[in-house]
């Protein structure tokens, strides 16, 4: 799942608020392998307060549209966003999957996503999305997930999502500390009992700069390959990630000895 970021802030310094620049960049990730493009029209960070609704959309469109139109449209397109008015402005343009990053507070999203017959993304976080969650502790944060994803998988069949179109996510680095993201990579093969495919967003978290002393996100690409063979080896099934072609052969040369 190769990243465009529609915003001038993002936490990596890739963000392209141009949507003709924008659409360059997702044709250069799916020439690289993206097997699917998640387009965002805002940044997750809490180093600015949440933006306008009608602001994400009015980046989100354009460039949902241009992109439908390209000649490599046909790659499945990915929603970042949390918000249900945003959802259902920009799905009918077009769109695979609804990557909410707001752990489904409602079923709203849910909702949406069975109207217009979409995947969705169940992220796992804390709170509302925008506000640091830096405080949160866990006993056990898989036992947190396991539970978690029971209920919002449940509340998202109940309205009318298919159990085959919903993806889980563990949330890496929202409202979690340095050693709950360490013990989710280590045990993420608890979360193979929901049998459903595990989206990991391992590129260039801040738990990378944090074990390997990497202040500045864009230096951090070695150390999300060791957390995409780790989630690989732990049956994670799509990674979201900056660096598209490091990942594609981290992932490949992995199947190869794997299968050899």
């Amino acid at each position: 799942m190769g990243i465009v970021n529609l915003v001038a802030d993002s936490f990596s310094g890739d963000g392209i608020e141009n949507t003709d620049r924008a659409l360059r960049h997702a044709r250069e990730l799916a020439q690289s392998g993206a097997d699917i493009i998640d387009v965002g029209g805002e940044s997750a960070g809490t180093k600015r307060a949440a933006m306008a609704e009608q602001e994400e959309i009015d980046r989100l469109c354009p460039f949902i549209e241009k992109f439908l139109a390209s000649d490599f449209g046909e790659t499945p397109l990915s929603i970042n966003t949390w918000r249900p008015g945003v959802a259902r402005a920009t799905l009918p343009f077009g769109g695979d999957i609804l990557n909410d990053i707001g752990a489904l507070q409602t079923d709203e999203n849910a909702l949406i996503c069975a109207q217009y017959g979409v995947a969705l993304v169940i992220m796992h976080s804390v709170g509302e999305p925008k506000i640091p969650h830096t405080h949160v502790r866990y006993d056990d944060i898989l036992e947190t997930l396991e539970s978690f994803f029971a209920e919002k998988i449940t509340a998202a069949e109940r309205a009318g999502v298919p159990r085959e179109r919903i993806i889980i996510d563990p949330g890496i680095d929202f409202a979690k500390q340095r050693d709950d993201n360490l013990q989710i990579y280590r045990e993420l093969a608890r979360l193979r009992k929901f049998e459903r495919p595990i989206l990991l967003p391992v590129s260039r978290k801040t738990v990378i700069g944090e074990v390997l002393n990497i202040r500045e996100a864009c230096n951090r690409d070695a150390g999300t390959v060791a957390c995409i063979v780790s989630g690989i080896l732990r049956d994670a099934s799509i990674f979201r990630v900056h660096n598209v072609r490091a990942a594609r052969q981290t992932v490949e040369m992995l199947s190869a000895i794997e299968a050899a």
